[in-house]
């Protein structure tokens, strides 16, 4: 890979991550100042494992609903294509030890969930494809694994 690519995660070395973390992927100014913090929140290992998609569907749902319980500064948290993770943005919001307590607090919320929001053809474009038990595997088993969310990469040996 020589040539620099436009999205700032083709330019990582998948090889190179050891997941479960959180990365600050990228900054964005916008005209008026504003700055957009996006961070990868990567769950499964690249190219090793990925989450199954009723599962990932139902986390995306609850922590895209819960996390703004915690903060009026997300924007947005959507699921990577590859299923390894997901992408959190934040506007004028760059405390990232306060994004790994957001990040917590939401998925500790996840656990006492007894629904999934919005799981429904009128609110869902495919509401079919959930799992609550799956969405609550997935935020247990990375809760579990909090203290390794801040190591990126596997230790060179």
């Amino acid at each position: 890979m020589s040539d620099k690519m436009n999205v700032e995660s083709f330019n990582l070395d998948h090889t190179k991550v050891k997941a479960p973390y959180v990365r600050l992927a990228d900054i964005k100014t916008g005209r008026h100042g504003d700055t957009i913090h996006k961070y990868d929140l990567r769950i499964c290992q690249p190219n090793k494992a990925h989450m199954e998609m009723p599962a990932l569907h139902s986390l995306e749902h609850l922590m895209a609903e819960l996390s703004r319980n915690h903060s009026e500064q997300v924007v947005d948290i959507s699921p990577m294509g590859c299923q390894t993770g997901f992408y959190v943005a934040m506007i004028n919001h760059d405390d990232y030890d306060g994004v790994l307590s957001l990040l917590e607090g939401t998925l500790k919320d996840v656990l006492e969930a007894d629904e999934v929001p919005a799981c429904n053809e009128m609110q869902c474009g495919w509401a079919a494809s959930h799992s609550l038990e799956g969405a609550k595997d997935l935020a247990r088993d990375l809760l579990a694994r909090r203290n390794e969310w801040t190591q990126i990469f596997a230790e060179e040996g």
